[in-house]
């Protein structure tokens, strides 16, 4: 993954809870590469992000939905990779909490 310039930050109720950054890729260019049988999903609220967390440690790594022109994608959670800093990225905020 290129390491983005931006994050995402959400105030929905989950996202800010867990302290979410997000990045956002067509799914076709996401490829998890391990760990998918300690992942166990968390749907809330409307019910259509899947929402993925690690069964072992908890953390939330990404969540899969479709954008609004139908299109699948992940949102990757940037403070769940050890190769990002958080602190050097522009945020931009979204205003989850109002849909």
């Amino acid at each position: 993954m290129t390491p983005p310039e931006k994050a995402v930050a959400c105030n929905c109720s989950h996202c800010t809870r867990a302290g979410w950054l997000l990045a956002f890729v067509p799914a076709e260019s996401f490829k998890l590469l391990s760990g998918k049988d300690q992942l166990q999903e968390y749907l809330f609220n409307k019910r259509h992000i899947h929402h993925q967390f690690c069964r072992t440690c908890g953390v939330h790594p990404f969540s899969s939905a479709t954008d609004k022109n139908g299109k699948p994608t992940v949102s990757i959670n940037l403070r769940s990779l050890e190769e990002i800093d958080p602190s050097k990225l522009q945020v931009q905020t979204f205003d989850g909490k109002s849909l």
